[in-house]
């Protein structure tokens, strides 16, 4: 099976290190993905959702770990317990505000990956399917403040 990006993310972060590790760390941080031609009609009434997922490669990773230290953590965790890019399908994904769409481009706000990351989905946030009232976070206790003021380290370069 191969997956072809349907186009390129931008965004103001040109290095892995110091970037918010995500888009609760980047709320203001506006972005914009740019589809390909082919996918332009895509976009038709996404301007009726507040927020996306976007799916994309973590196209810098260049190695996979099964067990990583994440970033909201000190110890050594399975890397599908955690959101770390350094997981085997090298996939990220990220939940973001629409700000507006045009021909090509779907602007936002939540910009937490690397300028000219490749974009491999859109889906629509609909809270009616994705919200859970009662979830847990296993492992994960930190709150949303340090959550939101956290950057990344060259851990996962």
């Amino acid at each position: 099976m191969e997956i072809h990006p349907i186009g390129t993310l931008h965004t103001p972060h040109t290095q892995l290190e110091a970037m918010p590790i995500q888009p609760k760390g980047a709320l203001e941080i506006k972005g914009q993905a740019l589809l390909h031609p082919e996918y332009i009609e895509g976009l038709n009434d996404l301007d009726g959702f507040s927020h996306i997922y976007l799916i994309y490669h973590f196209h810098k990773t260049t190695r996979t770990e099964l067990t990583v230290v994440p970033f909201m953590d000190t110890e050594t965790r399975g890397v599908f317990s955690t959101r770390s890019p350094l997981r085997p399908t090298h996939i990220g994904m990220s939940i973001v505000r629409i700000t507006k769409v045009t021909k090509d481009t779907l602007h936002f706000t939540g910009a937490d990956m690397l300028d000219g990351t490749p974009l491999l989905d859109i889906k629509p946030y609909i809270e009616n399917f994705d919200h859970i009232e009662e979830s847990t976070s296993g492992w994960m206790t930190a709150d949303k403040k340090t959550v939101s003021e956290k950057r990344s380290d060259n851990r996962f370069v």
